[in-house]
This record gives structure tokens, C-alpha cells and sequence, in this order.
């Protein structure tokens, strides 16, 4: 009688081999997905609520451009922080973006007035970069320092430069405040398309003119800065991730001791990355400025740290500062254009989503969270149920609000670079 001595091969699933996904990194079938589900969402809201600004072209076409300066703010962020350099000083930098795009531009027009927006910025980038990287102050002192000082700064060149009595900028319109108007910025519109999707949109079809709306606020009248922005994100992209310069750059935040050993001057790429920073902070300062073709005193409002948000919403990639810098943009403008009856109709979007997301919990073992979460869809629910909008104080913070909500529902997968923060000194491996 024989037996077999062959031991059974375990196929549990311990001892399969088996390459594992990237956790929380999302498929482009996935993205899709998920964008064609909120159009279907937004579509179904409209309808039920009569909420037309939800899905109309210049909905978008205003959120387009309150999302361009965030996400150029955002943008910086990921460059600094991604060498390592912790970039509070966003704020700053953008204000004296957006005091270099006045100063220059009402003289030499928009153009000039987004290149000086981007030198402004850059030496507010170099600063934080001397003062982090040459001398090791505290990454969060010196960006709250150059925050103050930017303030303090363009408030008296404003005085000097555009109050003075007597010169050729208060002679334009300047004051102590503002500077004189400067030239429009060029747009593009693309003909036939364009008139087609507006068509389209005035039907109120279900889904078509949603979406037709969307895309026509993508063909008409754009700036051409707000291009300029979506090519460096592409570039950025491709640059961080797909070259050599890139890689080095990224390994100085993770790892700069082992990346001087490989080679590696960190102290250049921390300052490369920082300056960078500061040039686009800058150039995002300049857009606010040519926007509305002035210089004004407090044109930023914070959206260097609105910046910095969509930074960490997005993991510290330049997709997701993309999709933070247009969420916020569209709650921007859904504010300013819709005012309570629009956002009132957000309510019932966000307790349907609130419910999905108990569910979702649920399904996960996680039930104080899924209880928590369908308690406030239930609230939310009966909010929308018992009143016909929200009050202008709720409406004025909705945006704010919405950032907060993102902010605390991604925090589970955030991945912060390693040694961010961190002061680093030549040598010091050895």
C-alpha cells in the first residue's frame, strides 16, 4: 500500500505571490466613473430642484476662474513640499504676485503683468528657500514671516508707487490701495463649437444640455492664461514624474541623506523646487490682478491656504490639487451666482452622498462612522425638506465648509513625503 508523500501546496492566499494595487490610487476606468456618475448626479438635482446654475456654462465658466489662482497656489505647494520644504508662504507670495502684475501691468499690459507676477513670486520663492535651506529657520516660522512681510510690503510700495500725489499712476486711477486699470487679457472662443453646446444647453435636456453646458464653458471666451495653467500642470506632471531631474527631486524629500549619497546636491533641488514654487504662487497673485484688471489691496483673501488645502486633498499630485482647486471653484461660484436657493439645492445632494457613504462604511466593519454619517444625511435631509434656501451667512462659508468636508473625507489616504519639514544639512549622513 503506497501513500503519497507529496506535501499539498498551500493556496492560501498568504503564499500567493500576487502583485498588490497601489492603495487608494484610482484607475482611469475608475475616474471616469466617477465623473460620469456626478454629471448624472448633478443632471437628476437640477431636475428635482430647478437648480439651472448647477449645470449652466457660465457656472463653469466662473468656476474656471476662481479655480485657476488656488490651483496655481496648490501647485506651488506640491513643488516645495515635495523636495521637502514645507511652504506656508503661498499667501505671501501670491500677494506680491499679484501687487508686481499691478505695478507693471496698467503700463505694459496683461502679458508683462503675468511675467512680473512670476518674478514676484519667485523671489518670494528664493527667500523662503535661503532662509529654510542656507540658514535651517523653522519651514513654518519663515512662510508665516514672509506672509507678514509680504502684507506689510505691498501696503507701502501701494502708497509710494500708486498714491503718490502728484504721479503719472494716481494721474491713471491709482490710489493707496490700487493700482491703475490695466489692459484685457486675451480670450479664445472656438467658433461654430461654441454656438452649438449654448444651443444645446437652453433645451434643458437630462444630461445632454448638462453636459453641453460644461463643455461650452470650456470653448468660450477662455483666458489664455487659464491654458497656460493647464499646461503646467501637464508639465509638472511629466517633469516630477517622468524625468531624472524629477526623481531627484522628489528623493530629496524623502530621503536626502540617501540622496546625497547617490550623488544628489540636495541644497540646489530644494532651492530649484522652492523658487518654482514661489513663481507659480506668483503667477496664480497675477491671474487675480489681470482678472479684474487691477491691483487691490487684499486681492488674495486667503487662497494661498486654500492652495495649500487642495495640496494635501490631492495627495501631493498634481491631479488631485486639480480636482481640489475645482472643487472649491465651483463652490466659489455656485456662491456667488446662485446664491441660497442654489445651495439650498446642495443639501439633498449632500445627504444622498452622506448616505453612500454610511453604506459604504458600513460594508467596511467602520459602523460609528456609518452612523455618524447617515445621522447627518438625515439632518441634512430634513434641513432641505423644511426651508426654500439658506441664509447668506451659511452661503458666504460654502465654500470653506465644502474644503473642510474634502479635507477630513481624504485624510484616511494621504501620503505626506517623508522628510518634509525636516532640516536637512550637507553631511550630515556621514
Amino acid at each position: 500500500m503506497s501513500t503519497n508523500l507529496t506535501a499539498p501546496v498551500d493556496q492560501s492566499p498568504t503564499h500567493q505571490h500576487k502583485p498588490k494595487a497601489s492603495r487608494g490610487k484610482l484607475s482611469y476606468p475608475q475616474v471616469l466613473l466617477i465623473i460620469a456618475g456626478a454629471l448624472v448626479l448633478l443632471s437628476l438635482l437640477r431636475v428635482v430642484t430647478g437648480a439651472t446654475n448647477l449645470t449652466e456654462s457660465g457656472q463653469y465658466t466662473a468656476a474656471l476662474n476662481a479655480a485657476v489662482p488656488i490651483g496655481l497656489a496648490g501647485l506651488g505647494g506640491l513643488w516645495a513640499e515635495r523636495s521637502g520644504v514645507i511652504n506656508i508662504g503661498l499667501e505671501g507670495m501670491m500677494m506680491l504676485g499679484t501687487f508686481s502684475a499691478g505695478a507693471v501691468g496698467w503700463q505694459h499690459g496683461p502679458w508683462a503683468a503675468a511675467l512680473a507676477g512670476i518674478v514676484g513670486g519667485a523671489l518670494g520663492g528664493l527667500l523662503h528657500a535661503v532662509v529654510t535651506v542656507t540658514f535651517g529657520v523653522d519651514h513654518i516660522i519663515s512662510g508665516v514671516a514672509i506672509n507678514i512681510m509680504a502684507l506689510g510690503l505691498t501696503q507701502f510700495l501701494a502708497k509710494l508707487m500708486f498714491g503718490a500725489e502728484g504721479s503719472a499712476a494716481a494721474a491713471a486711477g491709482g490710489n493707496d490701495k490700487q493700482s491703475p486699470p490695466m489692459p484685457d487679457m486675451p480670450t479664445f472662443t472656438v467658433p461654430g463649437l461654441s454656438g452649438w453646446l449654448h444651443s444645446v444647453e437652453h433645451h434643458h435636456w437630462f444630461l445632454v444640455s448638462d453636459v453641453a453646458g460644461i463643455l461650452g464653458s470650456l470653448v468660450t471666451n477662455v483666458s489664455w492664461l487659464t491654458l497656460l495653467t493647464v499646461g503646467l500642470f501637464v508639465l509638472s506632471f511629466f517633469v516630477l514624474w517622468r524625468s531624472a531631474f524629477g526623481l531627484r527631486l522628489r528623493s530629496c524629500g524623502e530621503g536626502p541623506i540617501a540622496a546625497e549619497s547617490l550623488g544628489v546636491n540636495v541644497y540646489r533641488y530644494k532651492y530649484a523646487a522652492v523658487t518654482v514654487s514661489g513663481a507659480l504662487a506668483g503667477l496664480g497673485g497675477a491671474f487675480l490682478a489681470i482678472y479684474v484688471h487691477i491691483y487691490q489691496d487684499g486681492q488674495t483673501g486667503g487662497r494661498g491656504y486654500i492652495g495649500l488645502a487642495t495640496m494635501i486633498f490631492g495627495n501631493w499630485r498634481p491631479g488631485g490639487v486639480a480636482m481640489g482647486a475645482g472643487l472649491f471653484g465651483f463652490m466659489d461660484a455656485l456662491q456667488l451666482r446662485g446664491g441660497g436657493p442654489t445651495v439650498h439645492a446642495l443639501l439633498l445632494l449632500l445627504a444622498v452622498l452622506l448616505v453612500g457613504l454610511a453604506l459604504w462604511k458600513l460594508r467596511g466593519g467602520q459602523r460609528i462612522q456609518a452612523v455618524i454619517s447617515l445621522v447627518a444625511a438625515v439632518l441634512l435631509g430634513a434641513w432641505y425638506a423644511t426651508s426654500d434656501t439658506v441664509p447668506l451667512e451659511i452661503v458666504g462659508v460654502a465654500p470653506y465648509i465644502a474644503t473642510l468636508l474634502v479635507l477630513s473625507l481624504a485624510a484616511q489616504r494621504l501620503r505626506v513625503p517623508k522628510a518634509i519639514g525636516k532640516i536637512y544639512r550637507r553631511g550630515q549622513g556621514k
